[in-house]
């Protein structure tokens, strides 16, 4: 069987109708911090279960109930979601992370180091610079972690 999680992050306020269409049918939603409005994570959550974290433009009020880091454990995996991978302080091979998730960059990647799985999904808000407009779907199996980059505008 296989677990979908949708991995988006650096929103910036703008939850994109091709974003909602990749994300149709996961399983779980993870959001990477820079939310920029609380209505995104209203709208994620009718497509699915959300995990989210603040991120550097998450200041208001309603940005308080997010952490700025979170452990969280899908589908017999233990993932580690934070918003800029430079600011990481654990050691995610000795804490038993399977997945490092963060954002912050605007730049997709996704990276396996010492078993470990680092996914930031880029940016699916407003563009900056010439990047993509992008998130991750990550397949979760026993057997295997697969995760995909999908460039909205080419979706």
């Amino acid at each position: 069987m296989v677990f979908r999680i949708g991995i988006i992050s650096d929103t910036h306020g703008l939850l994109r109708p091709e974003a909602e269409r990749a994300l149709t049918g996961v399983d779980h939603i993870i959001h990477g911090g820079d939310i920029g409005d609380p209505d995104i994570i209203t709208a994620l959550r009718r497509i699915a279960p959300v995990s989210a974290i603040r991120g550097n433009v998450d200041t208001g009020d309603w940005a308080g109930q997010y952490p700025e880091t979170e452990r969280v454990r899908l589908a017999g995996r233990w993932f580690y979601l934070l918003h800029d991978l430079k600011t990481m302080q654990i050691d995610p091979v000795t804490q038993g992370i399977d997945v490092v998730v963060s954002g912050h960059s605007h730049v997709p990647e996704i990276d396996t180091v010492d078993g470990v799985l680092y996914v930031n999904p880029g940016s699916a808000g407003r563009r900056r610079f010439k990047l993509p407009i992008t998130l991750a779907i990550l397949h979760v199996t026993t057997e295997a972690l697969r995760p995909v980059i999908h460039d909205l505008e080419a979706d």
